[in-house]
């Protein structure tokens, strides 16, 4: 009877230890449509506005970067090096989590920001983190606030890339930071429609 109970509370306690991270866990069912998401997920969107008036970068911005970067999974990570074609070796970078932002620079955010805990596997902590980089780029290279092609840009190559134009040796990330700005003007289009008139 003991066990048995013990076993109950055991399985009760990992049911509310999963219903509590479902929300960063989950993902949208309609990626594409930012009116979706936030339906499907509320805590997003107060999130994701919080990011915008904290860093003053469109909400719809971050949502793209993040769509992109990782399709909003919480756990990605880019593929693994093979070795002899068939033994999973290293990632091929540290980029992980929502952001896939690499360990140092996820390192400097957590350092300026004081935000010691932030985990790139939260929902919160990663669009802050995509408002605060972006913030960084407007005021290191002087680029747009609402320019999300630019942003990108800076935001793959980093600023110090960005600044020596290392993005001109490589068509395609011009075509993916394309993309990517479609998607944040797409995103803000469709959140002019959901969200609620003052």
């Amino acid at each position: 009877m003991y066990s048995r109970l013990a076993l109950l509370s055991l399985l009760l306690l990992l049911i509310s230890a999963c219903s509590s991270i479902g929300d960063n866990k989950g993902k949208p069912h309609t990626p594409d449509n930012v009116c979706g998401i936030f339906a499907q997920f509320e805590s997003w969107q107060i999130s994701a506005s919080a990011s915008q008036q904290q860093w003053q970068i469109d909400q719809t911005i971050s949502m793209a970067f993040i769509n992109h970067e990782s399709g909003f999974n919480a756990t990605a990570r880019p593929p693994r090096k093979m070795a002899f074609g068939i033994i999973p070796g290293r990632h091929l970078s540290t980029a992980y989590g929502y952001p896939q932002a690499i360990n140092g620079t996820w390192t400097l955010y957590k350092q300026l920001t004081g935000y010691s805990n932030a985990e790139r596997t939260n929902f919160n902590d990663a669009i802050d983190f995509v408002g605060w980089y972006n913030s960084r780029s407007v005021r290191l290279n002087k680029i747009h606030r609402n320019d999300a092609y630019n942003l990108y840009l800076a935001y793959h190559e980093g600023n110090r890339g960005f600044a020596k134009k290392s993005y001109l040796a490589k068509p395609w990330l011009l075509g993916v930071a394309k993309d990517v700005a479609s998607q944040a003007q797409r995103y803000r289009s469709q959140l002019n429609f959901c969200s609620p008139q003052s």
